[in-house]
């Protein structure tokens, strides 16, 4: 990227990568596939479930909450993910609750392999 000089200009639009929607959904995948995530491999598939990049936005956007929930920090990631609207941006507020950590924390718990020993 820095050595291509920067964004990529496309019928106009400033791209900061030249990939379409296809290859950025493949990039999630992959990199979703390398990062071990067999729980979200469907059974009878095999296949990838539930891996998108709106959904990895989204776990940006709850990070980034519980990271730093002060005015100041929804007002930046409000800016970052390009919301228009302060109350679309704090939906994520709410998510990013005890409730949710805890079903994140059931969700990604790693199972339990030992004997009970």
């Amino acid at each position: 990227y820095i050595k291509r000089g920067g964004p990529v200009n496309r019928n106009g639009k400033h791209l900061i990568f030249g990939i379409n929607r296809r290859r950025a959904w493949q990039i999630v995948r992959e990199c979703a596939e390398r990062a071990g995530l067999p729980r979200l491999v469907n059974p009878e598939t095999g296949r990838l479930h539930n891996v998108s990049p709106h959904r990895l936005r989204d776990a940006f956007a709850v990070h980034a909450i519980k990271v730093n929930d002060s005015g100041d920090g929804l007002r930046l990631l409000q800016e970052h993910l390009g919301h228009v609207s302060f109350n679309t941006t704090a939906r994520y507020r709410k998510v990013a609750g005890e409730e949710l950590k805890d079903w994140y924390d059931k969700l990604w718990k790693k199972e339990d392999k030992s004997d009970g020993a």
